[in-house]
């Protein structure tokens, strides 16, 4: 036989791996409407008439906006009497309840006889019925699990047809859910000797400097009475590519069809945000000589510790959560999942100092763990916001029992082998808490994470904290995680066998970016009449807390190991504190706004988290027509301990961080209702009295030499329009996005912050425009029209790449001022 050369038999080689398992996902060519049509199913409807859409697609990020979308009235207290009250905008005010039926046509040339087909949906929102050539091939009610159907039976090499018919119902959310296909769905042909889905385990059972263990299982499906010989070659390969272990091993009688393999990495590289290394499993298996399946599979060395009374250690290192709460809505782009605005957002979060995400209070996309492992954030999984006890008329509790491990157990096994992920949260200030049967439930949900990954460790968001301990709810989970109630954390901690505590919720403090109210003064559940909250970020829930409540305690105990703040990104629905007052699209928790733009809280956050990187922030802006003389309090965030406040060229004092300022110092009601521990964070010059001109802020390092200056001045009138990119370069996929930041200012360019002119955006060339967001909650206007007003004197425009190289020209006008324009390149 004449012997191949190298190269054929690489591309031999690389067809094999290729027909051992395909997957695509199914993206262009979708049919869909929101009418609903039973005959629908069928291969033969016609749906030429339908709108053709791109998944991920959420159809009801397009409004409009209306008060009369899913209103949902709650019990309130009233003069004595119990009286139904609107939560006005609960879901946004955006059209998300009624069904909706999406159809595709596709063609799958790999499938043939001894082939397997799966049809993998990363979330579809909600209630999904799923048919493949004009037969159901399965249903799931969760519109953020993932779930796999098997299509083996009726898939076809050509001509197949998928119709899905999706239905949110009326009150069954507490935020805007988004609905359709807002994640990927994905066609997988595999052989039918082949490892499952979500079958493979990997971990790291022992780490030293030298070396790594690492302990690969991985589970194999093959036809009833097929009796081969299997044979599993494993390759571990670096981020560079090279091969540093590999492995290979025949399935013996006796391993109940398990494949298990130990490697050793020499010198490992481990895993942490500030080195988020990845290695890669290559797995091939085998049966009678013949290579039946293929998988890649990233993973991370790591070790996390949490030790009783000491702490959380990352590889040995004290580490604490430094951490946000993130809804999965992307603002104007609604629900559907998209990887650049992911990414956008947790590039803002780790510039913050953030170094892990908590998914509230659902199961995130996948798109969002793969990034957090290559930009190092640690994720903590969330699954319910409800169990067996309602919150919503239509929520989860109608689904619980029977539904509950299968949506668990999907999560745990999609996730569990990537090293961001560094703890299961199994549920969200559930009511259940309250009673002795949810502590039953709760280690049932538990054990469920311990079976399906022995390796990571549970929690859960309790608010019911007095009701958790006397139930043995809280002495249940391996970390008590408290959602507020920080004047309960040592009394809990002293009572709680686990020693540890953890803030799964904090803060709840509301601001919009660029407002300001006067007086200064710390606030509870506040409604003002422009229905916006004050960037003093002062005002809170009656519930929570402000930020610094939480930093004393994280700073002042080892057994308090981190916090997830609330939240790190504004997000549609739930528009607190104005629950009761329209317009109010989106909620103002936020460290950012719904546009992506950072308010002041952020730079609060950033002195606290980065103290070895430079922050110098001021607030507020300083042009106030009208205040000359008037009191205007001025707060500078910053890293350094002391600064001095300069009005125009007069010096208002130089102050200080009061380190004096402790928990154990301030534990006192009085302490609470005043700004004792913001003395410890913030500098506040109370007393300032406005005039227009500059501020001027000199900080001070610790040995009182002055280290960093910055200045604000009082803005001109309005003159022109300034931009600027977040990516000057897209790739060229129609999918990749370039967040461009309109600032109207003045002729020196300072902003120019009451601004609101109505900006127009002209997109040409290879690329289109995608969406417009300026941050203000009570904004009606819709997202994706090529238009909108600026709120405090800046919006965001995004643009999305066309498929073919080329440059996109971007135009910003508005009546009276100065355009502005332009370029990116697509490549």
């Amino acid at each position: 036989m004449k012997r191949l050369s190298f190269t054929a038999t690489l591309l031999l080689t690389v067809f094999s791996a290729f027909a051992a398992r395909t997957e695509f996902k199914l993206e262009k060519g979708w049919r869909f409407t929101r009418e609903d049509h039973a005959e629908a199913v069928r291969p033969d409807f016609d749906d030429s008439a339908w709108q053709r859409v791109t998944v991920p697609h959420d159809w009801a990020i397009y409004g409009p906006f209306d008060i009369g979308n899913d209103p949902q009235f709650v019990a309130i207290e009233q003069d004595g009497e119990t009286v139904p009250s609107l939560k006005a905008g609960r879901t946004g005010g955006l059209p998300v309840v009624g069904p909706g039926w999406y159809r595709i046509r596709f063609d799958v040339p790999d499938f043939a006889a001894g082939k397997r087909a799966d049809i993998l949906f990363d979330g579809a929102m909600s209630n999904a019925r799923v048919y493949l050539n004009g037969k159901e091939i399965g249903y799931w009610p969760y519109g953020y699990g993932s779930f796999r159907l098997d299509a083996t039976r009726l898939l076809k090499p050509e001509g197949n047809v998928l119709a899905v018919r999706l239905e949110n119902y009326p009150e069954s959310s507490r935020w805007y859910p988004g609905a359709g296909l807002y994640r990927n769905v994905h066609v997988i042909v595999s052989d039918e000797i082949r490892i499952p889905l979500w079958g493979i385990r990997l971990t790291t059972p022992e780490i030293r400097p030298d070396h790594a263990k690492v302990r690969l299982q991985a589970d194999v499906e093959s036809p009833a009475g097929v009796d081969s010989r299997l044979v599993l070659k494993t390759l571990l390969r670096d981020a560079g590519g090279r091969v540093v272990a590999k492995a290979e091993t025949t399935l013996a009688e006796y391993d109940a069809g398990t494949f298990c393999q130990d490697l050793v990495i020499d010198a490992p590289r481990l895993w942490s945000p500030d080195t988020p290394d990845l290695y890669e499993a290559e797995l091939r298996l085998y049966a009678d000589g013949e290579l039946r399946d293929t998988r890649s599979v990233p993973f991370g060395v790591r070790e996390l510790k949490i030790v009783p009374d000491r702490g959380m250690f990352l590889n040995g290192e004290p580490i604490k959560f430094r951490g946000v709460c993130l809804h999965h809505d992307l603002g104007p782009l609604g629900a559907a999942v998209n990887v650049s605005a992911l990414r956008r957002q947790l590039s803002i979060l780790k510039e913050m100092g953030a170094n892990a995400v908590r998914t509230a209070h659902n199961i995130p996309a996948p798109e969002l763990v793969e990034l957090c492992d290559r930009m190092g954030l640690m994720v903590m999984v969330e699954t319910f916001d409800e169990w067996r006890t309602p919150k919503m008329k239509n929520g989860y509790h109608l689904y619980f029992d029977e539904w509950a491990e299968r949506d668990l157990v999907n999560t745990v096994r999609r996730f569990r082998n990537h090293p961001s992920v560094v703890m299961w949260c199994i549920g969200n200030e559930v009511p259940d808490q309250s009673s002795y049967e949810g502590a039953k439930i709760a280690r049932w949900l538990q054990d469920i994470c311990h079976r399906e990954d022995p390796t990571r460790l549970v929690t859960m968001g309790i608010d019911r904290v007095q009701d958790a301990i006397d139930t043995h709810f809280a002495a249940v989970m391996d970390v008590v995680g408290f959602n507020y109630r920080t004047h309960l954390y040592t009394k809990a901690y002293h009572e709680l066998p686990q020693q540890i505590m953890m803030g799964s919720e904090t803060a709840s403090t509301f601001s919009s970016r660029g407002t300001y109210h006067f007086p200064v003064e710390r606030t509870v559940n506040k409604v003002r009449p422009d229905n916006q909250s004050s960037g003093y970020d002062l005002d809170c829930g009656s519930w929570s807390n402000l930020p610094e409540d939480d930093f004393v305690l994280h700073d002042d105990y080892d057994w308090c190991i981190g916090e997830f703040v609330w939240t790190g990104f504004d997000y549609l629905g739930e528009p607190t504190p104005y629950h009761e007052i329209w317009p109010n699209h989106s909620s103002l928790f936020g460290i950012v706004d719904l546009a992506g733009l950072p308010k002041d809280r952020y730079y609060l956050y950033r002195s606290h988290w980065r103290p070895e990187e430079e922050t110098l922030h001021v607030l507020p802006h300083w042009t106030w027509p009208g205040r000359e003389g008037e009191v205007t309090p001025v707060f500078v965030y910053t890293n350094y301990p002391s600064a001095e406040l300069f009005v125009n060229g007069r010096s208002q004092g130089r102050i200080a961080k009061d380190t004096t300022m402790t928990q154990a110092a301030t534990d006192s009601e009085e302490a609470a209702r005043g700004l004792w521990r913001q003395r410890r964070y913030r500098l506040m010059w109370m007393d300032v009295k406005y005039e227009p001109g500059t501020l001027r802020v000199v900080a001070y390092d610790r040995n009182g030499r002055p280290a960093a200056e910055t200045e604000v001045h009082t803005a001109g009138e309005p003159c022109r329009l300034e931009l600027s990119a977040d990516r000057q370069t897209l790739r060229a996929d129609g999918k990749d996005l370039s967040f461009v930041t309109v600032r109207v200012v003045d002729r020196a360019g300072n902003l120019c912050p009451d601004a609101a002119p109505e900006v127009s955006f002209r997109v040409t060339g290879a690329g289109g425009f995608r969406a417009a967001a300026n941050g203000d909650p009570t904004c009606l206007e819709p997202f994706h029209h090529p238009r909108m007003k600026a709120f405090k004197g800046q919006l965001v425009a995004i643009v999305r790449s066309g498929e073919k190289p080329g440059k996109i020209g971007f135009e910003a006008s508005a009546e009276g001022l100065r355009k502005a324009r332009l370029e990116i390149s697509v490549k």
